[in-house]
């Protein structure tokens, strides 16, 4: 009787593990993906006249996009070490070079989280950034009637004033102006009340600039001119037929802001942008028990206030296209920094249990943070340096 050997399993396709064709297949559909962003982003910044390049508008570092290329590249290193160190079972020296990798993508993160906060304190924003003068001036306004707001809540809050409509600004201020020569309510004590009459008057100076700015700029009438009064209503009548009142320009704006910055609300006359002079009989009367020195300290407070909280305006073309696609291309990157982070963990959850059968998952892991690393390598030059 004649045995005749057993052909061998035809074996079809790649002859690579499954494992890693899927990741293969997966990185190709991530290649789709990011080449939409990239070719997106090139058909836009060619396409766009007067793209924001310059530092002061777009507060793109290229310092430190340079380290965290490097810090990248470094990490790719590391991971074909610790996949060289997996084939050759040295799992402790593995582990080591995996952390390594980690510890990168942490500082990579770290650099971006730097790089977002910077653009998030300018306010370089999608959909907030102003790209003409009118929208300039606007975006000053609505930034003084939100300190104005935050102010004046807290009179509100601690029930030193009583409000029907406490987020009526308008109707609250009268209150606010009129708190210096008010009565000091039950719940507070004196040296309570008194820090807030003192504060009152500066925070209805605020509140008088912010509504002066507001008018002008629904006017369109220079800040040299009376808007939305009756003075301004007669000067519009005296006007030739097709004349108008001088219109707003953004230098205005800028000036009086400056003024703010620098004087605060109680020195600068809402109908004009030069310092009045400080200790006017007004700003004694409207004081009261509150203390002029008080008050003078407070202005001179609320003067560092608005610097802080006030940008100066500054138009910025296609700034909302150019921070879209900024934070959406960063952004996804970093999504994939995390998720690369994420299947190290696996690994290095394992500890001294690290054994062989993680070497295929491994060199897999070493696959798609090179790919992360290659994006990056393609938006480094694109955002920051082009």
């Amino acid at each position: 009787m004649s045995h005749t050997a057993k052909a061998p399993a035809l074996r079809m396709g790649i002859p690579i593990p499954n494992s890693k064709l899927g990741m293969w297949l997966f990185l190709g559909t991530e290649i789709m993906f990011f080449t939409a962003f990239i070719g997106s982003y090139i058909v836009l910044r060619l396409g766009s006249n007067g793209w924001p390049t310059r530092y002061e508008d777009t507060h793109i570092n290229v310092l430190l996009g340079g380290i965290n290329t490097f810090v990248l590249i470094v990490s790719s290193y590391c991971v074909v070490v610790a996949h060289e160190a997996m084939a050759q079972k040295s799992f402790a020296r593995a582990r080591g070079y995996l952390w390594v990798t980690t510890i990168l993508a942490f500082l990579f993160l770290g650099i971006k989280g730097i790089e977002y906060k910077g653009k998030i304190d300018h306010d370089i924003l999608p959909g907030r950034i102003p790209e003409t003068s009118s929208q300039a001036m606007v975006k000053v306004a609505d930034q003084l009637e939100e300190l104005v707001r935050e102010r004046f809540h807290a009179y509100t809050h601690a029930d030193v004033i009583k409000a029907e409509r406490p987020a009526d600004i308008i109707g609250i201020a009268p209150l606010v102006q009129a708190l210096p020569s008010a009565e000091r309510p039950s719940s507070l004590t004196d040296a309570e009340f008194k820090a807030f009459q003192a504060s009152s008057v500066v925070d209805y100076a605020l509140f008088q600039q912010w509504l002066d700015l507001k008018q002008h700029i629904v006017a369109d009438v220079s800040l040299n001119s009376p808007a939305l009064t009756a003075d301004y209503l007669g000067k519009r009548e005296e006007l030739a037929e097709g004349a108008r009142l001088p219109a707003l320009k953004l230098e205005e704006v800028r000036e009086r802001l400056a003024s703010l910055k620098t004087s605060g609300p109680l020195k600068v006359r809402a109908g004009d942008a030069s310092p009045e002079q400080s200790g006017s009989p007004e700003q004694a009367a409207a004081t009261g028990d509150a203390g002029q020195d008080a008050v003078t300290a407070l202005n001179s407070q609320m003067a560092g206030l608005i610097s802080a909280r006030v940008f100066d305006p500054h138009p910025m073309v296609y700034g909302n296209i150019f921070a879209s696609c900024y934070f959406i291309m960063t952004g996804f990157h970093a999504i994939h920094v995390i998720v690369g982070m994420i299947l190290f963990g696996m690994v290095l959850k394992q500890g001294s249990s690290l054994n062989e059968r993680w070497t295929d998952w491994v060199e897999n892991s070493g696959l798609y943070w090179h790919f992360v690393d290659l994006v990056w390598i393609f938006l480094f030059p694109l955002l920051y340096i082009i």
